[in-house]
């Protein structure tokens, strides 16, 4: 038996960048649940949506980023309001 009998799959550049841009997603969002919400948990949905369309692989990655940006921005935002921080 060789090893070439198996195809094997490869990591394009292309999924990797697409999971990069995901964690980036949800690191960006937990950041905006502190600071500036109004500006960072857009700009996280904007990155895991791109994410999702670059590669199908992290699709599921890329979903639960959306997810969690959306669920940053209404936290985030409900605790700039009752605690009066800034919003944008």
């Amino acid at each position: 038996m060789s090893s070439l009998d198996t195809p094997r799959e490869r990591h394009g550049a292309v999924d990797v960048v697409a999971s990069l841009l995901a964690a980036f997603s949800i690191t960006l969002s937990a950041l905006a649940l502190v600071e500036r919400p109004a500006r960072l948990a857009p700009v996280a949905a904007i990155l895991a949506l791109v994410a999702g369309r670059m590669s199908a692989r992290w699709s599921k990655l890329a979903m639960a980023a959306m997810i969690i940006a959306t669920v940053a921005w209404v936290v985030g935002m409900t605790i700039a309001v009752i605690t009066d921080g800034e919003l944008l």
